[in-house]
């Protein structure tokens, strides 16, 4: 015996757009990120553009990447471009997500549409994106004090953590994995945790004024690296104030070479758009879905003894070649 079984209709339609309305040879990827005004999205940039002609050749196929993304970081413009690309009719959207709970119903409305949504660095987990890539922010907040224990000695001492963006989902998880692990360093005292507009010079201002204000502040945990991104930190004394911080930019690195900055934890930058590119197509274009909802990548410890090499990464991930 058959049974009738009924699909709604705005189903049937979603279904059927997905399955014939796009050229299988063809597909458009937005790429949404925080903030241009940050570097690191600059290197996933040319990750996932690297990655569009990388795919093109290896599968005979045309990747055409829209970057859309904020001057500074905005989560109603964030939606906005979301938006607009679900009204441009592009195949897919990936995007780091400022702040998580304003940008999940855009995300659902594009998914709704049968276009891919992925999240890469700062996810949205309770949105309908299909994967998301980067790190464990959790297990990266844990690291950062481990190495600033390490840095500080048994000694110990005071220490504030440095944590940008309140409302974004991956610092947040850092600053929890910060707290987690400092309850097991009994030689280390917190002063306070201090957000910040995520630029260089608000970023530098607050770690100065902080600094200032508290004197025996021995060490910082950046769960970010912003201050590193300008200058503004060069005239300390080497070794005086212990810093561990997350990212490995460019200009940070002078920070280690001079002994400013004890260690860096340095995200895959690149990857983040050349991988998020890679899952896109394994599942548009060979039909493969990821093993699971959340795709990790690893840190890389960057200290006096490798920057130099490390350094050389960035000609190729900035597009110097």
């Amino acid at each position: 015996m058959f049974r009738r079984v009924l699909f709604p209709a705005a189903s049937v339609c979603v279904a059927l757009q997905s399955a014939f309305a796009a050229d299988p040879t063809r597909y458009k990827i937005g790429l949404i990120a925080k903030s241009e005004s940050n570097p690191i999205f600059l290197a996933a940039r040319v990750g996932a553009e690297d990655a569009a002609r990388e795919l093109g050749r290896k599968y005979g196929i045309e990747v055409e990447i829209l970057w859309r993304t904020p001057a500074d970081e905005d989560a109603q413009k964030q939606s906005g471009f979301v938006e607009q690309l679900t009204v441009v009719g592009v195949d897919a959207i990936a995007i780091s997500c400022t702040d998580a709970a304003k940008v999940t119903p855009a995300i659902d409305k594009a998914v709704a549409r049968g276009i891919l949504v992925t999240c890469f660095d700062s996810d949205a987990p309770n949105s309908k994106r299909f994967v998301y890539h980067g790190i464990d922010d959790e297990e990266c907040g844990r690291a950062v004090l481990r190495e600033l224990s390490k840095a500080l000695g048994p000694g110990g001492g005071r220490i504030a953590i440095l944590a940008g963006n309140q409302t974004a989902p991956n610092l947040q998880a850092r600053v929890r994995g910060v707290r987690a692990e400092l309850a097991r360093h009994a030689e280390l005292k917190l002063a306070d945790v201090y957000y910040h507009k995520e630029t260089a010079q608000d970023a530098a201002a607050k770690v100065q004024e902080v600094q200032t204000a508290h004197p025996d502040i021995a060490g910082w945990a950046m769960v970010g690296g912003w201050p590193l991104f300008s200058d503004a930190l060069m005239n300390w004394e080497p070794g005086r104030v212990k810093i561990v911080a997350v990212d490995a930019l460019p200009a940070q690195l002078k920070y280690v070479e001079k002994g400013v900055v004890q260690a860096l934890l340095a995200q895959r930058v690149y990857d983040w758009g050349h991988r998020s590119v890679e899952l896109i197509i394994e599942k548009l274009h060979l039909g493969q879905s990821p093993s699971g909802a959340r795709d990790m990548a690893q840190l890389d410890r960057v200290t006096r003894e490798n920057v130099a090499a490390y350094g050389r990464n960035w000609e190729r991930w900035l597009g110097k070649r």
